[in-house]
């Protein structure tokens, strides 16, 4: 009753900071949470820390916990619960734990071993040391347990003993206070307590922080509120936030900034407050926490709360301006629209139409609280304030929203849209599309829209008369109304052009728009076609949203309304309390191998055996969001970018690799982030082996120039024998040439005497018959002279029976040319007769002398005929030879 009280004072006193800080102040910021499952079972938290690259360290009861934002990792070091750490970097983390502290350091393989610090247990069998505290205070690490102070040096541990019992250390700025239980506040400086102020007497004042406002130094104590030191006394706080917190019991506590904190307490989460006392944010079960007792907390660099629970851990991203309103209860279901109306926020879900408070939203809040309008269960798709009046668009038809009661307008189930045109009012329905007339500040309903049916879930009209409807599973259509709203030049649009899935309808200054959930696309009037924008989707990626048929909607000047599952979201549009620092510490996580079908882990610039050319390199940049990362091996081409932190290399080359990453972070790209891994060469690649080798190539050289020389040697007597062998052919063939040459001769020699001695024979054969006949011619004349001496008066008889015989002889014709030619053409004749029997001896004759080269004229003349008669018996001749007119008489002859 009284925390109620409370929060209506603070109603009635901060409701007017609202929209006074630039601070997104209604709903929880980007919130994640993780199970025990999901951190590797490690127990409770008691101690957050982060490294400057923005790994986060845990103190759990299983030892060191560390998170990079991917995956979770944890080292066992000293046997007991680890309480606190204190991380100088990412490669020195000191630790207090249970009876031990120590010190963390990362090793070549970029895991952390744990060496203890803590040498005094032998000497303290009856105290069990707690270590809760860990600062460093200039080059001193100070541990604190409940009994002594441990300052580290070097190497030097000091111990201080406690006063009575402390409670424990907290550093403002560079100074370091102790409390103890009974003795009050202590600046620890020179090794010595120097006491700040008592507690008050017979009070157990439990103080969990120290913090620093305009007004000097502000204990806060775990459940007595608020005290202030004022001139050396400590007088506590007297107002909400003090009695508040008091009511919690604060467990931790944590500074954001100059202006905010944060106190973690055991019964009622986590408050979030300025420096003003105001509670900006309450967190707890009701609003997403797995648990409302806080244990831990720790803000990073980067904007993020992260805090340590009694079941679970869970960050809070305050430079993020989105923040959700969620339903953990059931209260209100999935949403779809929302309008603030008169200092209301409405809220139409798939359960009904809720409404609530606008200022009731303020996360101050321990609970969102959604009243469902009475008569309004069922499916709301749309709300609008049109004609002065809040309209609901319900799956039960058209209604008007009234401050607690809604009213409906007409019967036409389903509607998804509705715009306003001229006087008429344009409704979208499951199918086709209502006209409604004005009636004063009402609406009635008048007909349905013509020509254009099915579910007509967006509706937007483009300068006077065009109209622009989305009709999903079906297509975008464009057609012009004219004076009786009936839709002519009908255009449609179907959805198959569009690439992706839900496509949404959008206008604004530049135009008509088709936003599906992968690209955008505009209207080109002039070609009355979409074409596909170079940008991406318009809207915001926001997790667990619906996609196509809702999307945001401006509540107001400083919040946007995003939908999504099981609740909403609240965009802040003005600038952020806190600045966005950017994370773009790029480190490599791990290198792995295979040996022998297992995994080895691998330290930079070690050496690997040739059998392991597989490599995988994980790399990040530790809890940040929206990174995607880049490999490269050697002079390769980059890899390209993709949301995995591991990459995998396979057939790695002998000798040194060099493997190159980097990552791009809202477009901005990390530095490069480089490794070099040596592949050992094999032995048969050793330069050992490469000498044998080198050895074995010599000899083998020097054998295969022997072998050579052997083998030339050999060819050469070959060749020679060879040559010998050719000269001897060669001679053998010379002679048979010679001696063909000679036969040949000879058989020339031969063929002319024998040719000779024809002629001289046909010669010898002349002369003797010459002889004959001129010895015949003699005796002729010898037998009348002596007939003649016998008889004298046959004298002159006789004398002219000799004249006559002389006469007779001298004109005979001399045949032996003829008888030559015979002689000498006896083979020619017998071809010619054997192929040309019908040839006369004349005939015959004719052919030897036209082979000779002879012509008509001169055979004419040796004929003693005239040379016409030659022509006609040549003629005669080469129709007996069946010669044709083209063809050669002396060729034909000479070819016999």
């Amino acid at each position: 009753m009284k925390a109620s009280i409370l929060y209506i004072v603070f109603l009635i006193s901060l409701s007017f900071y609202s929209n006074a800080q630039n601070f997104p102040g209604k709903g929880v910021p980007s919130l994640n949470n993780f199970t025990p499952d999901q951190y590797l079972n490690a127990g409770k938290t008691w101690d957050i820390d982060s490294s400057p690259n923005g790994i986060i360290y845990f103190a759990t009861d299983r030892g060191l916990l560390e998170f990079d934002g991917k995956s979770w990792k944890i080292f066992k070091g000293s046997n007991g619960f680890t309480r606190s750490l204190i991380v100088l970097n990412d490669s020195t983390i000191y630790t207090g734990s249970d009876l031990d502290f120590g010190v963390w350091q990362r090793n070549e393989f970029l895991d952390f071993e744990y060496k203890s610090l803590y040498s005094f247990g032998s000497n303290m069998s009856n105290l069990n040391e707690e270590f809760w505290n860990v600062h460093k205070l200039g080059d001193d690490i100070i541990f604190l347990s409940a009994s002594n102070i441990y300052a580290l040096r070097g190497d030097q541990v000091v111990k201080i003993a406690a006063p009575d019992r402390l409670a424990g250390g907290y550093m403002l700025g560079e100074k370091l206070y102790i409390a103890d239980s009974r003795q009050g506040l202590f600046q620890f400086e020179n090794y010595a307590l120097v006491p700040v102020v008592n507690f008050p007497t017979n009070s157990k004042l439990e103080v969990v922080g120290i913090y620093e406002d305009a007004d000097g130094i502000v204990l806060v104590s775990k459940d007595s509120g608020l005290f202030r030191l004022v001139a050396g006394v400590l007088q506590p706080i007297r107002n909400d936030l003090s009695e508040v917190l008091a009511q919690s019991k604060v467990f931790s506590f944590q500074k954001l900034d100059d202006e905010y904190f944060a106190f973690g307490t055991v019964l009622k989460g986590l408050f979030i407050v300025s420096d003003d006392g105001r509670i900006i944010h309450q967190l707890n079960r009701n609003k997403g926490f797995t648990s409302n007792t806080i244990l831990s907390l720790h803000f990073s660099h980067y904007g993020q709360i992260w805090v340590g629970m009694d079941y679970g851990i869970s960050s809070l991203n305050l430079k993020s301006n989105v923040t959700s309103i969620l339903d953990y209860v059931g209260n209100f279901g999935n949403s779809f629209t929302a309008f603030i109306n008169n200092g209301i926020f409405y809220l139409g879900t798939n359960q009904g139409l809720y409404r609530s408070k606008w200022d009731d939203l303020n996360n101050y809040r321990e609970n969102f609280n959604f009243d469902l309008v009475p008569a309004s269960e069922g499916q709301v798709w749309t709300l609008d304030s049109i004609n002065g009046r809040l309209l609901m668009g319900h799956d039960k038809g058209l209604f008007y929203v009234n401050e607690r009661s809604i009213e409906k307008i007409a019967d036409q189930e389903g509607v998804w849209s509705m715009i306003p045109f001229g006087d008429y009012l344009l409704v979208g329905n499951y199918n086709g599309i209502s006209i409604f007339n004005k009636n004063g500040t009402n609406w009635a309903f008048d007909r349905k829209m013509n020509l254009i049916y099915g579910s007509c879930n967006q509706l937007i009209i483009e300068r006077d008369n065009i109209l622009w409807v989305n009709i999903p599973n079906f297509g975008i259509v464009r057609a012009e109304l004219d004076s009786d709203l009936e839709p002519t030049n009908r255009v449609v649009y179907e959805t198959a052009i569009f690439d992706g899935n839900e496509t949404f309808l959008t206008s604004d200054e530049t135009g008509i728009h088709v936003v599906t959930n992968e690209f955008t696309y505009s209207f080109n009037p002039r070609e009355g076609k979409f074409f596909k924008d170079s940008t991406q989707v318009k809207f915001a990626n926001i997790s667990e949203s619906f996609s196509g048929l809702t999307k945001s909607r401006l509540l107001n000047s400083a919040y946007e309304f995003l939908p999504k599952f099981n609740g909403f979201d609240l965009k802040f549009i003005q600038q952020d309390v806190f600045k966005e620092t950017r994370n773009d510490f790029l480190m490599i996580r791990k290198i792995e191998t295979l040996r022998d079908n297992s995994t080895v882990i691998l330290r930079p610039n070690q050496e690997i055996s040739y059998q392991s050319k597989y490599l995988k390199i994980e790399a990040i940049v530790p809890n940040q969001n929206g990174v995607s990362y880049q490999f490269k091996l050697n002079d390769n081409n980059w890899s390209p970018f993709s949301a995995n932190n591991s990459f995998e290399f396979w057939n790695l080359k002998i000798g040194e690799n060099k493997i190159l990453a980097r990552a791009s972070i809202d477009g901005h790209l990390s530095e490069v982030q480089s490794i070099t891994i040596y592949v050992i060469a094999p032995w048969y690649l050793s330069w050992y082996a490469y000498l044998i080798y080198l050895l074995i190539f010599c000899l083998l050289v020097a054998t295969i120039y022997l072998w050579f020389q052997r083998s030339l040697d050999k060819q050469k007597r070959m060749l020679k024998e060879k040559e010998q062998q050719y000269l001897l052919e060669q001679a053998e063939e010379h002679k048979k040439e010679i001696l063909l040459l000679e036969q040949k001769q000879l058989q020339d020699e031969y063929d002319q005497l024998e040719q000779q001695l024809k002629n001289k024979t046909i010669d010898l054969a002349v002369k003797a018959r010459e002889n004959e006949e001129k010895n015949r011619l003699i005796l002729k004349i010898k037998e009348i002279f002596e007939y003649t001496q016998n008889n004298p008066s046959k004298l002159s008889v006789k004398l002219g029976e000799v004249r006559r015989l002389l006469d007779s002889y001298l004109t005979d014709e001399n045949k032996t040319f003829e008888i030559q030619m015979d002689e000498l053409h006896q083979e020619f004749f017998k071809k010619l007769k054997e192929q040309f029997p019908s040839l006369s001896n004349n005939d015959l004759r004719w052919c030897a002398y036209l082979k000779i080269g002879l012509n008509s004229k001169e055979i004419a003349e040796i004929l003693n005929i005239l040379p016409s008669s030659s022509y006609i018996s040549r003629s005669r001749l080469r129709k007996k030879l069946n010669l044709k007119a083209e063809e050669d008489l002396f060729d034909f002859l000479n070819s016999i």
